[in-house]
């Protein structure tokens, strides 16, 4: 292929988009592969560089594990939908713009910790913000031919002695990848040039992730285009369907999370004695995670003792979680034999004589036995972009009792029953359809659904004991692509949760007493395979047997 010589091409360039561009930047050659890799500057950027952060990135790496070739080629598998959705408008320029999320703050100049949008970081992992991803087709190349170009703030050492180091523009190419970038300013050249009726642009302009920078550039824009019949195309369906699929990268990279998130639950298990506040857990399942190399937790986690697991989402993490002592004399004649002790034991729902004390006095037998709660934890962690999303529930006195012990052992066997459904052809709403049987007949055997109920009560009655769906994808947002119908067929690569619980609130009168006040729920995070399912929390133990051995552990 001919070039122009390095000048004519740099003035080239400079006329059709209206500013500088660096001469390195104009003589690239646009493709999947980034172009030689440019050395990272010798300073800190905006986030971790394999210069800064040895132990973290290896060199080529924008995140941890991820590549620059792997953030290129997501670009292009973009721009490949896009040249599909394209069908039919032949000779028009595409450009596609993605804005990051802006600085949040908690209370005038107090900023809540950044977290980098989803979509825009799975395009080019820059985590600043106040910045803007594009993607342009090269005019005279056909789609996926593309150029990627990063707008970001400016270094300025006024800010960055109070917010801490940018990247730059040339700390930008040089970590990410792309192939030019500019100061967020610069923004507006490129804007102008997007208003004629020979260039579609894709931009998700009904929920902008910026709103500042969506009414300073974008809502102009499109209102500019809408006057011509122009009208901007949506992009989020598109990155959502690419993000459905995770790469063996990812799926390493969730493999991570998954494992520190079970191993915080381990550590968690065994400092839940009784009597221990929720606010504790909460501490010290983050800690544990934290510890173990995650950025953050992936959401507020659930720490519900008791009734309060019957919430679905209980975030206040405020009660007393405890066990109580139900006493209760009984004659010598009546006691009889330590046998029937042990059934006495048995009848107080407690599993066996654990827990249960018994002295002689006069001719009575003073037996009691202590009871805990159940303590409900779905929490999950965040680890180089991907997260976790993991339940379960023990005793907070490390031994479940008779009721507890049976509605746990009913959701644990409908959770595996659907776990082995998770194949290629299935679909969440298929998953979704026998989790509500399973628990309708499980609901039959312990008593509470009558088996005479009619087929058109079954399953409303039972969406009253588990109200929500089974699961839902999994990547890097806890319910990630949302937009993607959970009717549509699992196929390898996809990550999902199985998370069936059933819920018996105490003022459930319609409900056995022995069950009423305890919520169960077990939830794993499994990757779609062409095999068995890889359950990315299997360290995660909740057989009754294993979590009573962890619970009652010394200390």
């Amino acid at each position: 292929m001919s070039r122009l010589p390095a000048r004519r091409l740099v003035a080239a360039v400079r006329g059709w988009r209206g500013f500088s561009v660096c001469k390195s930047c104009a003589l690239r050659r646009f493709s999947i592969q980034p172009a030689q890799q440019k050395k990272i500057p010798n300073r800190y950027l905006g986030q971790p560089s394999p210069f800064t952060h040895p132990h973290l990135l290896k060199p080529g790496e924008v995140t941890p594990g991820l590549s620059q070739v792997e953030y290129a080629l997501r670009r292009h598998k973009l721009m490949a939908l896009i040249q599909k959705e394209a069908h039919g408008w032949d000779g028009l320029d595409h450009t596609v713009i993605l804005l990051s999320n802006p600085t949040y703050y908690m209370s005038n100049d107090i900023p809540y910790v950044f977290h980098q949008d989803t979509n825009f970081l799975y395009l080019c992992g820059f985590q600043e913000p106040d910045s803007i991803l594009v993607l342009q087709s090269i005019p005279g190349k056909a789609l996926p031919s593309h150029k990627s170009i990063l707008f970001v703030p400016r270094r300025d050492p006024s800010r960055e002695l109070w917010d801490g180091p940018r990247s730059g523009t040339d700390g930008a190419i040089a970590l990410t990848g792309v192939d030019e970038a500019y100061t967020i300013e610069e923004f507006r050249h490129l804007v102008a040039k997007l208003k004629g009726e020979s260039n579609i642009v894709w931009y998700d302009l009904t929920k902008p992730v910026h709103t500042e920078l969506h009414s300073d550039y974008m809502q102009p824009l499109a209102e500019i285009k809408a006057r011509n019949k122009n009208h901007i195309q949506g992009i989020r369906h598109l990155v959502q369907n690419l993000r459905l699929i995770k790469s063996p990268a990812e799926i390493e990279r969730m493999k991570i999370a998954g494992r520190v998130t079970a191993e915080a639950f381990i550590e968690t298990m065994f400092a839940s004695k009784s009597p221990v506040d929720e606010a504790f857990l909460y501490a010290k399942f983050e800690f544990e995670c934290r510890a173990r190399g995650a950025d953050i937790l992936a959401y507020p986690p659930v720490v519900a003792g008791g009734n309060r697991s019957n919430t679905l989402h209980y975030v206040k993490n405020n009660q007393l979680i405890k066990e109580e002592t139900f006493p209760l004399a009984l004659s010598v004649l009546e006691a009889g034999m330590l046998a029937d002790l042990e059934m006495i034991c048995r009848d107080r729902h407690t599993k066996d004589m654990t827990g249960c004390f018994w002295q002689k006095e006069a001719s009575f037998v003073v037996l009691s036995s202590k009871d805990g709660e159940l303590v409900l934890l779905d929490g999950g962690c965040e680890s180089s972009c991907y997260v976790s999303d993991i339940t379960r529930t023990w005793p907070v006195n490390g031994r479940f009792t008779k009721p507890q012990a049976e509605l746990y052992q009913a959701v644990l066997d409908i959770q595996k029953s659907c776990l082995s459904l998770c194949s290629p052809g299935m679909s969440l709403e298929n998953i979704y359809s026998l989790m509500l049987s399973l628990i309708g007949q499980k609901l039959k055997e312990l008593g509470i659904l009558k088996n005479s109920i009619t087929e058109s009560h079954f399953f409303k009655a039972v969406r009253k004991y588990c109200p929500h769906h089974v699961g839902h994808y999994l990547g890097m947002d806890v319910h990630d692509t949302p937009d993607i119908s959970r009717s549509l067929p699992l196929q390898p690569g996809m990550v999902i949760t199985i998370e069936p619980g059933i819920y018996i609130p105490e003022d459930d009168v319609s409900a056995p007493e022995r069950f009423r006040g305890i919520g169960v729920r077990i939830e794993d995070d499994v990757v779609i395979t062409e095999d068995a399912p890889l359950i990315l929390s299997a360290d995660c133990p909740k057989e009754i047997y294993h979590m009573e051995q962890i619970c009652g552990r010394s200390s």
